[in-house]
């Protein structure tokens, strides 16, 4: 139960305007909650724990962040009126707030923990992801849990020269930066960024202009916590066996032995061959089976120990990886475009046992996404999907449906080659990327925008400029380090850094970076985002030697789309009637037809040829004034004393006076028209 009961306040201006977290009015029933306001946005944000269950290995930590459409006042979308589901944008914060809060527990601690951040009022000017992330650490501080926070959060923009501590929705249309940060009072932890092509200089410069606003709010809690009594509880850890420690370390240069194995399950299998070696040996005098269970275990843990210490050890003083590879080499790179001979584009990127099979679809305006949320609704014409199953790792779990992880490494795919798709005006068709590993050994999110820049280009896509991605390690022992690039799958799980880096050769267009440590000091952060740029253009170098350029058509099976201008006056004459006209000719044509009114566009979506050209005609024809001197082939619709009429198009019909159907007189029309196509000028 949460002990604080009255209500308890801080605040600051952060960004330049007031931010408030306040505790004790509600949800006191929590281990710990506050309200986080800014403007009119607030947050609540409950902490709550209990026993974990017993024999669980993993620390069951989850972040579920929710947004309450009556926040803005709006109902919830779709038949049910009631939120369902979580959106994509709710798993994607609820990952930004668990990143940097997890490394905070400490090791071993594995009681159930739940935080809950629920929106509760949005102003559509103060995003509430990052008053959530906020508020997770603040609740997480007051709640007398063995947390060794808090952190402070903030978003960074950059508007024009100027950066920007959580820049209004206003201002991130025009920013050229959109970083989401996590920070102790000591140093960065977590970064999700999005970017313009921006170089690794500013890059830089938002980050530490980030870090201090972090560092503020990280404070502003400390005052709450201090305000409030709490005193986070002490976490001692089950004991270590130090004699059987001694023991599984006497197998040290065992493991070197194997650690060097070529390839990742061929690694593996040797490593673990050794494992079930060692638990034999150092079981065997052991005749109770419970206890013999009970030492396999403690041996199993202390083996993973001591695997991670020989990969740290030969890392840091001999620089060799368990690959054979040194800190700054790229695995070779394979790459196989047009791989699959009836999608719109695609590619099989390859480097080394991480592989993507990636393909590129082209829709009409109508295939585009319809996103909701708590804004006004927005229709996202570029996405990018990520799909991980399980036989890319040779593992088998049922796959139903996208996982959080599979949804945040898409996200991270989809920021970094959004800046180089052309925008709609430009090219009128909704782009969708598809993902699938088929192969896993670090970095696949990476290889996906490598893939999808393929994919992209053999698609015929014009994109401004190429986008690679990488993902660096680091390895940290008091003042020695070495920053790895293109990091492998052994090197995430025991190194202090994953930092991955996508951009073109010109800058920056998406990053993400999470910390084990206590921080990266300034310059080993620009030392970190330099040695990923020279690995950057060295993949980027790659990948052009296997298509140069975006392919000069579309591929054949892309549908053809043209953009025709329309007098907003004749949108109804194209419509008709309750829609007849351009059913019509959509029907006759079969093309698609769609009027964006905004734009004073319609779009016709179709397969080259005669229909296509036939569509634009006729389209043309009804959106613009009949003129002069135009030449018309139609179908004679009705005959008439002084005439007959012609319908040229769907919905235009014109009449041909009877002194214009032949030469001389005409004693009747229905001798002259009876059953024929007439063509006439205007």
């Amino acid at each position: 139960m949460n002990p604080v009961q009255t209500p308890v306040s801080v605040q600051r201006d952060i960004g330049g305007r007031p931010l408030i977290i306040e505790t004790g009015r509600v949800a006191r029933q929590s281990a710990g909650a506050v309200t986080v306001r800014q403007g009119d946005t607030v947050v609540l944000v409950p902490v709550t724990s209990g026993p974990g269950r017993p024999g669980q290995g993993f620390f069951p930590l989850t972040v579920d962040y929710r947004e309450s459409m009556s926040a803005a006042g709006k109902f919830p979308g779709g038949f049910f009126k009631r939120e369902a589901r979580p959106s994509t944008k709710e798993t994607l914060v609820s990952r930004v707030i668990d990143r940097p809060i997890r490394p905070l527990f400490p090791d071993g601690f594995m009681d159930e923990v739940l935080v809950s951040p629920l929106v509760l009022s949005a102003d559509a000017e103060n995003d509430p992801d990052v008053l959530a992330m906020v508020g997770a650490s603040a609740a997480l501080a007051i709640s007398g849990l063995p947390w060794d926070g808090p952190i402070g959060a903030c978003r960074v923009g950059k508007v024009g020269p100027r950066f920007v501590v959580n820049p209004t929705h206003a201002e991130r249309k025009e920013s050229e930066l959109d970083l989401v940060m996590a920070s102790t009072t000591k140093a960065i932890t977590m970064v999700e960024a999005g970017a313009q092509e921006l170089g690794e200089d500013a890059m830089l410069e938002a980050l530490f202009e980030g870090e201090r606003a972090c560092r503020e709010i990280a404070e502003m809690i400390l005052e709450l916590r201090e305000k409030c009594g709490v005193t986070p509880a002490t976490f001692t850890p089950k004991p270590v066996d130090e004699a059987l420690k001694a023991k599984v370390d006497g197998y040290y240069d065992r493991v070197k032995a194997v650690n060097y194995t070529p390839g990742k399950h061929a690694r593996s299998v040797a490593i673990k061959k050794a494992r079930d070696e060692a638990i034999a040996e150092l079981t065997t005098e052991i005749a109770d089976e419970a206890e013999k269970a009970k030492v396999t275990g403690e041996i199993k843990s202390l083996w993973e120990e001591l695997v991670s210490r020989v990969i740290r050890t030969g890392i840091l003083e001999d620089k060799l990886r368990n690959d054979g590879r040194g800190p700054t080499d790229i695995r070779p790179i394979t790459i196989e475009v047009g791989f699959l001979p009836r999608t719109h584009g695609s590619a099989l990127f390859t480097r080394g046992e991480t592989q993507a099979i990636v393909s590129m679809t082209l829709g009409t305006v109508m295939d585009d996404q319809r996103v909701e949320g708590l804004l006004e609704p927005t229709r996202q014409k570029f996405m990018l999907h990520y799909n991980f199953p399980a036989y890319s790792v040779g593992e088998s779990w049922a796959g139903r449906g996208p996982k959080r992880r599979e949804i945040g490494h898409g996200n991270l795919a989809e920021r970094s080659l959004a800046p180089v798709v052309p925008p709609f005006e430009q090219f009128p068709y909704t782009v969708r990327i598809r993902s699938d590993i088929t192969e896993s050994n670090g970095s696949s999110s990476m290889a996906s925008v490598c893939g999808g820049t393929l994919a992209l280009m053999d698609g015929g896509v014009p994109i401004r400029k190429p986008v690679a991605g990488i993902a660096m390690g680091l390895v940290s022992e008091g003042d020695r380090y070495v920053i790895l690039s293109d990091i492998l799958g052994s090197e995430d799980h025991c190194g202090d850094m994953d930092f991955k880096v996508s951009g073109t050769q010109t800058g920056i267009t998406a990053l993400q970076m999470d910390l084990k440590m206590d921080g990266l000091s300034r310059e080993l952060m620009g030392e970190a985002l330099q040695q990923a740029r020279q690995g950057r253009i060295y993949i980027l170098k790659q990948m052009l030697s296997a298509l140069q350029r975006p392919r000069a058509e579309l591929s054949p099976f892309a549908p053809v789309i043209v953009q025709v201008p329309i007098d907003p006056e004749k949108i109804g004459a194209l419509i008709g009637p309750g829609g007849k006209t351009i059913r019509k000719i959509q029907e006759e044509t079969q093309t698609n037809i769609e009027i964006d009114e905004e734009r004073k566009i319609v779009c016709i979506a179709g397969k080259a040829g005669a229909n296509m050209d036939s569509a634009e005609a006729m389209v043309r024809a009804l959106a613009s004034e009949v003129q002069i001197g135009q030449r018309f082939t139609g179908r004679v619709v009705s005959i008439r004393d002084f005439g007959c009429f012609v319908e040229m198009f769907p919905g235009m019909e014109g009449l041909v006076h009877v002194s214009e159907l032949a030469e001389g007189y005409v004693e009747r029309v229905r001798d002259v028209v009876n059953g024929a196509t007439w063509s006439t000028s205007r």
